[in-house]
């Protein structure tokens, strides 16, 4: 740490000493108006200058003060000047903190979403609570035991909260179901709900399997695995591993699943700190699919643990890289729990990818320019053009067959695909920011969902849909709800817009399964890595 950190770390720690001192040498100090002597005088205890501060306090301060919610304060101000990615988790944030990691959390099994107002079902959890229960896709939500959550302004997370609780635990439900008169009264307990990790796995074509994969969690080898074997047995020759929008995860899972790919001996990653020696993660030979054809797709939101599959991948020269270049994360963190239930993620090394590269970007500008750098980069063009990317020639690598490649702030890909903007238009962006285009679907889905209900693929389900004229329909939708038709627009982006409706209706009917599919077909990143 410089002195410039170290400084703007300790000046507020000296200054409320120095308040605090200053306090207790003025009851020391003979006044005009009082000579008393009389009084306990506080005796410094060991420890760092922080815990002297909060005993003072807690023992001399003059108003009763909460030490603990002094404490909860701080600690977020005594890790700022460090890096961005050492966070404190307080005790009631830990539960949601990591149910990605650890796969699962107590709750009823639904799927929902506040449509004008009204919480709806979404997707019910096949086999899960809810569906035992007899809730059903559709069911308007009126009431979460005594309160009423329909037509209040409740953020969702508190709704969410109010449905999730202990495993066993009772919720009451009140429900509105369409073509049912009156209200129906329905008892939930509450059971153990999946975090789904891999969203999809499916065939793009009769060769290529195509699976995505949302974060790394305890879960996701397993999930994993069980889609590349359902993939191998639907005539997969060549995999298409989605790694976009992936933050990250758990390293060892990671490490597993890049494992499957290697022959015996190949380096996948080196972790080395301060206070970490380095350490070696090697591949050992017994992957199922060292022989598989491998693309990764990776883009600007790709980091971490995304970011270790990618270099393994391209720097034993295992398989194509393609996409946009990935955040930049390469930072190992170290959860530590706390007596209180609370934690620190703390970073305790970094890694680096087979051919020696800290894919880390620079972070000594703060935390406000390290997550803006995602924008710079969209201003700067490069999102568009691979050629606006200016490597550093002291960060030059050499992967296993001799490749050149670059560190300093992320996996560059190997095939460069831009950020599509084809069909873009204002009225696009209007209608996906007020959510009238995702809408539109709660409300075809409503008036269609009886004569839907046998479809099973998303292949019947287009056929169906092509029937309406979804955009022209939606485009009505959300002119009723105040944003008015813009032709132009409407004709710029139609192909987009019938795209994305038919993906979200897929989405209610048929879940990801439906969704990612659909939406894969005008994907110009996937459509690109299918053909190399």
């Amino acid at each position: 740490m410089d002195k410039r950190n170290l400084r703007v770390l300790l000046t507020p720690i000296v200054l409320a000493l120095a308040i605090v001192l200053g306090m207790f040498v003025d009851r020391l100090l003979p006044h005009r108006t009082s000579t008393s002597m009389g009084g306990n005088m506080y005796m410094p205890v060991s420890g760092s200058k922080v815990d002297v501060i909060l005993n003072m306090i807690q023992n001399s301060y003059v108003d009763t003060v909460d030490v603990r919610e002094l404490e909860e304060t701080a600690i977020p101000l005594l890790l700022q000047s460090l890096d961005p990615h050492t966070v404190y988790i307080p005790a009631k944030d830990m539960q949601r903190a990591n149910e990605g990691i650890v796969g699962n959390f107590g709750g009823i099994g639904v799927q929902f979403y506040k449509y004008l107002d009204t919480v709806t079902v979404v997707k019910v959890v096949p086999g899960g609570p809810s569906e035992r229960a007899g809730i059903k896709d559709g069911d308007r939500i009126l009431r979460v035991n005594d309160s009423l959550i329909a037509g209040k302004d409740m953020d969702l997370d508190k709704i969410m909260g109010m449905m999730r609780g202990e495993i066993g635990t009772q919720v009451d439900l009140t429900v509105k179901r369409r073509g049912t008169p009156g209200l129906l009264q329905i008892k939930v307990e509450r059971g153990s709900i999946p975090v789904k990790s891999v969203d999809v796995a499916y065939m793009v074509n009769d060769t290529t399997g195509y699976v995505k994969v949302g974060t790394f969690g305890m879960q996701t080898y397993l999930e994993f695995m069980q889609a590349l074997v359902k993939l191998e047995q639907a005539g997969m020759k060549k995999l298409l591993i989605d790694l976009r929008d992936n933050e990250g995860g758990v390293l060892q899972i990671a490490i597993q699943m890049i494992n499957e790919f290697l022959d015996e001996n190949s380096l996948i990653l080196y972790t080395q700190g301060q206070a970490v020696r380095r350490k070696d993660y090697v591949s050992n030979g017994k992957g199922r699919f060292k022989d598989l054809p491998v693309h990764v797709l990776i883009n600007e939101f790709s980091a971490s643990a995304s970011e270790i599959f990618a270099g393994a991948i391209q720097d034993n020269d295992r398989g194509l890289i393609v996409g946009r270049r990935s955040f930049g994360k390469g930072l190992v963190q170290d959860q530590r729990m706390l007596a209180d239930g609370s934690a620190i993620r703390l970073t305790v090394a970094r890694y680096y990818t087979p051919s020696g590269r800290s894919i880390q970007k620079p972070y000594d500008k703060g935390k406000v320019d390290y997550y803006n750098d995602i924008y710079n980069r969209l201003l700067h063009g490069e999102f568009s053009q691979k050629d606006s990317i200016v490597f550093d020639e002291n960060l030059k690598y050499t992967t296993v067959g001799g490749r050149t490649v670059y560190g300093g702030g992320g996996i560059m890909p190997d095939v460069f695909v831009p950020a599509d903007t084809v069909g873009s238009s204002r009225y696009l962006a209007e209608v996906s920011r007020t959510a009238y285009l995702y809408d539109y679907t709660f409300d075809f889905m409503d008036r269609h969902r009886g004569e839907m209900q046998g479809i099973k693929d998303y292949k019947a389900l287009q056929e169906y849909l092509k029937k309406f004229d979804l955009v022209n329909e939606m485009a009505n939708y959300a002119a009723r709800r105040g944003l008015k038709r813009n032709e132009w627009g409407i004709r710029e982006s139609r192909d987009i817009m019938r795209n994305r409706i038919e993906a979200y209706i897929a989405r209610h009917l048929l879940d990801d399964e439906g969704f990612y599919p659909i939406l894969g077909q005008m994907d110009t990143t996937l459509q690109e890595a299918v053909k190399q």
